[in-house]
């Protein structure tokens, strides 16, 4: 009979990881890198990571946040929205990756808040 228990779903979150870009519309923001905050959360099934306690049958969280620094710190966008949709892409492009969230913060972008974010996910279709 065949093993009909669900995937072991594994979460893994990135959080505050703190980088500099360039990100906005106006003529300061253009010229200046920003601070910004990425939080990232992904789900894969690890069921291999778990039965055979090996790191090349884990997902390799740590590939994936230097692609999306590399790819924060070269970048210039116009949008939070762009840059968390790129970021997203990013994650979502690892195969055993099955679901993600990924959320940029930019601290200080309006007068009387801590900070302004845009969150995205995404949800890789099922067979």
């Amino acid at each position: 009979m065949p093993n009909k228990n669900p995937p072991t779903l594994a979460t893994i979150r990135i959080k505050n990881l703190r980088l500099r870009t360039y990100v906005g519309i106006n003529e300061e923001e253009i010229q200046n890198q920003q601070d910004i905050l990425v939080n990232v959360v992904i789900g894969y099934a690890a069921d291999r990571a778990v039965q055979f306690n090996r790191i090349e049958e884990a997902l390799n969280y740590r590939t994936i946040t230097k692609e999306i620094i590399a790819h924060v710190e070269s970048g210039r966008f116009a949008l939070l929205e762009r840059l968390t949709k790129e970021l997203l892409e990013i994650v979502m492009n690892y195969e055993q990756v099955e679901v993600a969230e990924v959320e940029v913060d930019k601290p200080h972008a309006l007068r009387f808040s801590d900070s302004v974010s845009v969150t995205l996910s995404a949800r890789k279709e099922q067979p």
